[in-house]
């Protein structure tokens, strides 16, 4: 009797062991990951959204618990940061690079909280900050590339939201793109709304004003430009409403492939300019998950051409021939490699 027993206990510990093992009360569903959002809400068709999406892939496929916090505004950004820190929150993933002061400030008061922080990575790095940075340059080189190729008009345009390095890193690939594409073709297709050699630019000012990206695309479209980019969240997608109408114009997305993130708009969607935010987010969970709370160890992610962490999402069908289908492989190859410039690095060096 006492021997049946024993095995009928070691048999319902085996089981108890293997649900653990297969996320059934295991440790993972005991992390607590919070989100704390940028301006321009959860549902931003950008950054905000993507970098969310890497939470919920989490909660799925990790068995984590997740929830955000929206800022309207950046005095938001500490009480939102000192709710999931006073809830227990194991990892808080706050987004953008307006969010960088506040979270340095938090990290060194909790050093037993993990933090991670898209667009941004701290110079000497934090311990217990994850920074999760990408090359957008790289590829929005392309779609410059792309932009010029396909230009009806030989004039494309690109503006931002508000003047911060993640922002103006897209107008610079962008711009340098399109210059390659003039040297390469012998073609001399203008950029509106941006010079890298002179460092000024358009902005909106904001990444919430619908309005004010399509009174700038408008501005755009009435100089001659027939491809815009938009680097400004939320106030694209008044860019995308007013190429919509005019009818012979054309947005390229940022952050997510626009085509699948704002379908109303997918048929004047020239081509996006991709970091995929929700796999650097998902990874970071991940660490958390696996390493017990350890921290980063001041560790940076770093998306780029080679990891799939920044691409181009589909060119829109007719608007390039094979030929340059086939020239940006080639230069997508010569960025990896090192033997086209994207005229980032330097023009950081030239602020300095």
């Amino acid at each position: 009797m006492h021997k049946r027993l024993s095995m009928v206990l070691v048999s319902v510990l085996l089981v108890s062991f293997v649900l653990s093992a297969c996320g059934g009360g295991g440790a993972a569903s005991n992390v607590k990951v919070g989100m704390v959002t940028d301006m321009g809400g959860i549902d931003d068709k950008s950054f905000n959204a993507t970098s969310w999406q890497g939470v919920e892939m989490a909660k799925k496929e990790l068995g984590v618990q997740g929830d955000y916090l929206e800022s309207q505004q950046q005095t938001d950004y500490a009480p939102n940061i000192t709710q999931f820190v006073n809830q227990g929150y194991d990892l808080i993933v706050t987004v953008g690079f307006m969010l960088a002061d506040d979270t340095a400030k938090f990290a060194a008061e909790n050093p037993d909280v993990n933090f991670a922080i898209v667009d941004f990575a701290y110079d000497p790095p934090i311990d217990n900050v994850r920074g999760l940075v990408f090359a957008t340059d790289e590829a929005a080189f392309l779609a410059g590339y792309a932009a010029a190729a396909g230009s009806k008009t030989g004039k494309v345009a690109t503006f931002g939201g508000i003047s911060i390095p993640t922002v103006t890193i897209f107008m610079v690939g962008f711009e340098k793109g399109v210059e390659y594409y003039n040297q390469q073709n012998g073609t001399n297709v203008e950029v509106l709304g941006w010079s890298t050699a002179d460092n000024n630019g358009v902005f909106a000012g904001n990444f919430e004003s619908t309005d004010d990206g399509r009174r700038i695309a408008e501005e755009f479209m009435s100089e001659g430009a027939d491809i815009i980019m938009p680097v400004a969240g939320p106030v694209g997608l008044g860019t995308a409403q007013a190429v919509k109408e005019a009818g012979d114009a054309w947005d390229i997305g940022v952050d997510t492939d626009w085509t699948i993130s704002v379908p109303d708009y997918k048929d004047v969607v020239f081509t996006s300019v991709m970091k995929n935010m929700d796999a650097a987010v998902f990874d970071s969970v991940k660490m958390v998950t696996e390493d017990g709370f350890g921290g980063f160890g001041g560790e940076s992610y770093v998306g780029t051409l080679v990891n799939d962490g920044v691409g181009v999402g589909p060119i829109a069908s007719g608007m390039v021939s094979s030929d340059v289908e086939s020239a940006m492989d080639d230069i997508r190859q010569g960025i990896i490699d090192g033997t086209i410039n994207t005229g980032w690095a330097d023009y950081l060096s030239s602020l300095n």
